[in-house]
């Protein structure tokens, strides 16, 4: 049911920017399938993200959803980890990020995200890329035998990119609208 609800968003974007290709505003309609696509992806990184750290996980399968997680980033992305016991906040590239999940030294780690919502609007740049931010909560959990070790909550903020790119389909050049994530900050961190 998922892939087919993505299908049919890509198909609107397909298929309303083939013909107002050279407008650079988004229409209400077409910002309201953006919208919902940027969401997609944001709930796809936190199924990926629950999967490499769950340490059910095999190795195969992780390397194998780290790839797929790949794919949802713009280049040269970050994400930001922060701890109950130290100040700063370190940022990593996002494979690396993924390859420190994939190995905490914990024997069970369950994340999962809630709260998820925009919290800044799309807003055009001078280059033509729109760019938003949406927020979402992440609740950590590390176990070591039965005994829960570490807990924290997080506040993340994910910078959104829709860009306009081309594509050829049977021999004609089609111009769509594409999401990415860039960018995730740390707002708080908190028990």
């Amino acid at each position: 049911m998922k892939q087919v609800t993505k299908i049919f968003i890509l198909a609107l974007l397909f298929l309303g920017t083939a013909q107002v290709w050279a407008q650079d505003e988004i229409s209400p309609e077409r910002k309201e399938a953006i919208d919902s696509l940027a969401m997609e992806k944001v709930k796809d990184l936190s199924r990926y993200i629950s999967i490499i750290g769950s340490k059910e996980t095999s190795f195969s399968e992780a390397n194998r959803v780290i790839d797929r997680t790949l794919e949802l980033f713009a280049p040269n992305s970050q994400i930001g980890v922060s701890s109950l016991y130290r100040k700063d906040i370190k940022y990593y590239t996002v494979r690396k990020y993924l390859n420190r999940l994939m190995a905490l030294n914990y024997d069970q780690v369950t994340i999962s995200w809630y709260n998820i919502q925009y919290i800044s609007d799309l807003e055009p740049q001078p280059d033509g890329t729109y760019v938003g931010v949406i927020t979402i909560y992440q609740r950590f959990e590390g176990k070591k035998g039965d005994d829960l070790t570490y807990v924290d909550t997080t506040k993340k903020d994910i910078t959104v990119y829709v860009k306009r790119k081309e594509t050829q389909i049977g021999g004609r050049t089609i111009g769509f609208w594409d999401v990415l994530l860039g960018d995730i900050r740390v707002a708080e961190t908190s028990k």
